[in-house]
């Protein structure tokens, strides 16, 4: 069986919680909500951690070298774009994927 994607288990995830917050459930389905949810919670996290070490390995700085830089909300926009551009001129125009 193939691994779920990460949109999928997020999705799944919110259900449960929406379940469990309505108190319509019985306490052995309340346990096994949880169970589910506390799985579903270590597979997503697990995905956004091997997606910002991909981001990080992938920022590189004007002078080549690799920098460490942790991936924020706010770094969207102009500051993207200029990124983008430092790449594209580091490679002649041309992005490499």
């Amino acid at each position: 069986m193939s691994e779920p994607k990460f949109e999928d288990a997020l999705n799944k995830l919110e259900k449960i919680v929406e379940e469990m917050a309505a108190g319509d459930v019985t306490l052995d389905e309340s346990l096994k909500k949880y169970e589910e949810g506390i799985k579903l919670s270590r597979f997503c996290l697990k995905k956004l951690e091997d997606a910002e070490k991909k981001i990080e390995i992938l920022q590189k700085g004007t002078d080549g070298k690799v920098t460490r830089k942790k991936f924020s909300p706010r770094d969207t926009g102009a500051a993207a774009g200029e990124r983008q551009q430092a790449i594209g001129d580091e490679t002649g125009g041309e992005l490499p994927f």
